[in-house]
């Protein structure tokens, strides 16, 4: 197959599709790190122009990566609806852009597509749209997922508070969790990234939580973000998992560099929802238990990205988390660092496409808003690509003490930022979390009510009681 244009008298070629797919995307300094970003904005263009006239099973008939080599390659044919691509298939890349942002095209419609839709048919069609584009199309989509609570609803905007310590202190943990629910904080996930590995001091910290979860009947649920065989040992232990995290990417190498394989993630969502059934003490609202982080760059930074592009791998990181139903999706957009998104306008622009490429895919999408110190951004990057998400339909952001994550060193988003957008936009918490608000009076009509600060006070014997639970 021939990939070829002429712009001004002047001929462009491309080797392959991955090569389309690559100069074809906005810029990003991964992608130059790797030697795959267009030389120039003429070659771009020419690059869009061809990946515009492709057919959809154009794309779906050669997929960037061998499946006979790459078993997440395997699993994303594997999973294709055949029967629902065949009405599209005819289709091209361009014309499936012109569909997305028709007015008369709605929800509905585009989630009936939802699985005929590839990872690399998404990320070409979110390379031919703007940023506006990419925020108009996403907001026409909700995705709802059930776990202790419900998520995604037309309206809601959840938070994952974050309350992570240097040294893993679960009263340290306990009093930052108590600090955001105070700002109504905490529906997606109370979620702990550990900073050690050890066994001991994720199931301290996951049963300190629970008993926080327990005691003040909250609905919501918790989760430790630490390594998939780490959590699974503690569930061997007897420890509560709700939902089990794991970082993915879209390439069975980079996967393999993590630790991870996809038997890995099938036998651990099957202990997990068994476990859930055997705990009488917890009523769920619905049986996904994956939590999953992606992000823009991970295949290129573990060697492993087979000359695709960041984007087209985000995409297909995201197609892996398809098959096994998520209740949360999150995408580390900044995390990563300028080696792969130097900038406020490349971090702005990446959010935007993961959240797109999620929503367009059937996936329950949230967003960290962050950056790292040695990146060229700032706390106005953030607002920005917040109140975009947030516009977007973003089922759910982060939650950081004061934005500055004291054990990762990074910078997101504050329990404040999230309370704002949610007045600025009249957004409102998962519905169940907030009946629990106002039943606290944290909040008063929907409104973060006056003096609720002295939550804290109001439950300080049944943090004294928590923090014996504890050991402290």
């Amino acid at each position: 197959m021939t990939y070829a244009t002429t712009l001004r008298s002047e001929r462009f070629v491309f080797d392959d599709l991955r090569e389309v797919l690559a100069k074809a995307n906005e810029a990003k300094s991964g992608d130059r790190l790797a030697g795959l970003a267009a030389a120039n904005e003429r070659e771009r263009v020419a690059a869009k122009t061809v990946l515009a006239g492709l057919t959809l099973s154009e794309i779906a008939d050669n997929p960037v990566i061998d499946p006979d080599e790459d078993d997440v390659s395997r699993l994303l044919v594997d999973r294709h609806d055949r029967a629902g691509f065949a009405a599209i298939a005819g289709w091209t890349v361009g014309e499936l852009r012109e569909w997305l942002l028709d007015d008369e095209t709605g929800g509905p419609e585009i989630a009936a597509l939802h699985a005929a839709i590839t990872p690399e048919i998404a990320a070409g069609v979110a390379k031919l749209m703007g940023n506006k584009d990419l925020i108009l199309a996403a907001a026409k989509v909700r995705v709802v997922t059930r776990c202790r609570n419900t998520m995604g609803q037309a309206g809601v905007f959840g938070v994952r508070l974050q309350p992570n310590h240097p040294a893993d202190d679960p009263g340290g943990i306990l009093l930052s969790t108590l600090d955001g629910l105070a700002y109504g904080c905490g529906d997606a996930v109370i979620g702990v990234n550990p900073a050690t590995e050890s066994v001991d001091a994720v199931g301290a910290i996951l049963r300190s939580l629970d008993a926080l979860i327990g005691t003040l009947e909250i609905p919501t649920q918790a989760c430790c973000l630490s390594h998939i065989t780490t959590q699974l040992a503690c569930l061997e232990r007897g420890v509560p998992v709700d939902l089990l995290f794991q970082s993915i990417a879209g390439t069975q190498a980079a996967n393999t560099s993590f630790g991870i394989s996809l038997a890995m993630l099938t036998e651990g969502r099957e202990r997990v929802l068994e476990s859930h059934r055997a705990r009488a003490d917890v009523t769920w609202a619905g049986d996904q238990v994956m939590y999953f982080e992606t992000g823009q760059g991970s295949a290129l930074s573990a060697g492993a990205h087979h000359d695709v592009d960041q984007l087209t791998l985000e995409a297909r990181a995201q197609g892996l988390a398809r098959a096994f139903d998520p209740f949360l999706i999150n995408s580390v957009v900044g995390f990563i660092g300028p080696e792969y998104l130097a900038d406020e306008r490349q971090i702005i622009r990446a959010g935007l496409e993961d959240h797109f490429l999620g929503k367009l895919m059937g996936l329950p999408m949230g967003c960290d808003v962050c950056y790292t110190n040695h990146a060229d951004a700032d706390g106005n990057t953030t607002d920005n690509l917040l109140l975009l998400l947030a516009t977007a339909g973003c089922n759910y952001v982060m939650g950081v003490p004061a934005s500055d994550d004291v054990m990762l060193n990074y910078q997101s988003t504050s329990f404040h930022d999230a309370a704002g957008v949610r007045r600025l936009l009249h957004l409102a918490p998962a519905p169940e979390f907030a009946a629990w608000l106002e039943g606290r009076g944290i909040t008063r009509a929907g409104r973060l009510a006056p003096g609720r600060a002295g939550l804290l006070d109001h439950d300080a014997k049944e943090f004294r009681r928590l923090l014996e639970l504890t050991g402290r």
